[in-house]
């Protein structure tokens, strides 16, 4: 039996790692063969129905009116049946050759997709409505492919960040459990201080991946950011004196409420203020201010840090980006700049190596 005949270059769709023509049926050309040979079983027999059905009212006419008769009627209903199928024909070819082949792209491109190949595009061609149909299909399938490497990226990253703090947990309990390490207090503290951080880690990656999915939830309510700010550097100022860094808070900040969720940009604050604490030496000092700037309340959070490498600036708000002597994640600057951008603000940095780095934010006003 006589094979399928494929055209010399592949569909645009193709994926570039696949041999053309294929070596094997994949399911989607059954599925597009299917497709064409019901359609045109279904088109050719409207044709021919209607080729009939004009000859004979034809030939009637022409028998009523007395301008045929007996077997010439019967020639006349031939040759007009034989001439509109002959028409209807070439007319069904080019509306197929138009129409049919995208319709079966599609099918084919949905097919792939169904088998998790989001590399597929189709070429936007033929009728206005089916050029809208492929744009808007590979739309779709930039976006799927997109989160599809996200999500690849996200496994990975959280598989290397859990690795390294459950090896020290495992660690330390086997080491109480062959006696290398005496069972009292202050070894089981440090257990429990390691499992503490890998609890912060699993909450920053779930924030982390709830916040690139789309699926944060946001409770919006009018927020006296003035009062949070305080609140924050009550909550850190055991932390603050520990390092030998003041954290000083703008004296005129007089703020409008903002239409934020105070819970989330209290974690935005945290992640800032926190940070910064982690980049200033001892005597250094944390700076936090804001104003209200038309319908946005503007905030920053400033430090007299070693700064960040001109190069290096960029990457700073990246997924597990650290710095030089980093303690944390490298989740929280990329959590503050997801919750800020959820909320329709803005996120960026500057910095002066020797000087200091300043992060500034914009949020939303009721």
């Amino acid at each position: 039996m006589r094979g399928p005949v494929h055209p010399r270059r592949p569909p645009p769709w193709w994926p570039a790692n696949e041999p053309w023509p294929p070596t094997t049926r994949g399911p989607w050309l059954y599925r597009r063969n299917r497709f064409m040979r019901r359609a045109g079983c279904l088109v050719a027999a409207v044709l021919f129905l209607s080729a009939i059905g004009a000859a004979t009212l034809l030939s009637f006419a022409l028998g009523r009116a007395g301008i045929v008769s007996g077997l010439a009627q019967l020639s006349v209903l031939v040759v007009v049946a034989a001439i509109g199928l002959l028409l209807f024909s070439t007319m069904f070819f080019r509306v197929m050759r138009r129409v049919g082949s995208p319709i079966a792209d599609i099918v084919e491109a949905a097919d792939r997709v169904a088998s998790s190949d989001f590399s597929v595009r189709i070429a936007e061609r033929g009728p206005p409505p089916l050029r809208s149909v492929a744009h808007a299909f590979n739309k779709m399938t930039d976006r799927l492919q997109a989160q599809d490497r996200q999500r690849r990226h996200l496994m990975a990253d959280i598989a290397h960040e859990l690795r390294t703090p459950l090896t020290v947990v495992q660690g330390r309990l086997e080491g109480l459990l062959d006696g290398v390490y005496p069972r009292d207090d202050a070894h089981v503290s440090e257990v429990l201080a390691d499992t503490r951080i890998l609890g912060r880690l699993i909450d920053d990656l779930r924030t982390l991946a709830s916040s690139e999915s789309g699926a944060l939830s946001l409770q919006r309510e009018a927020t006296d950011l003035v009062v949070l700010v305080h609140d924050v550097v009550r909550s850190l100022a055991a932390d603050a004196q520990g390092a030998g860094v003041t954290i000083r808070i703008g004296e005129s900040m007089n703020l409008p409420l903002a239409d934020v969720d105070p819970l989330r940009i209290r974690e935005v604050v945290v992640n800032l203020v926190t940070n910064a604490l982690h980049h200033t030496p001892a005597g250094g000092v944390v700076s936090i201010d804001g104003e209200a700037k038309n319908d946005r309340v503007v905030m920053t959070v400033a430090d007299t840090g070693a700064g960040v490498a001109a190069d290096d600036l960029p990457k700073i708000f990246d997924r597990f980006y650290k710095g030089a002597g980093s303690r944390g994640s490298g989740l929280g600057l990329t959590i503050a700049r997801n919750l800020i951008v959820a909320h329709g603000g803005e996120i960026r940095a500057t910095s002066e190596p020797g000087i200091g780095t300043t992060i500034v934010f914009t949020l939303p006003v009721t």
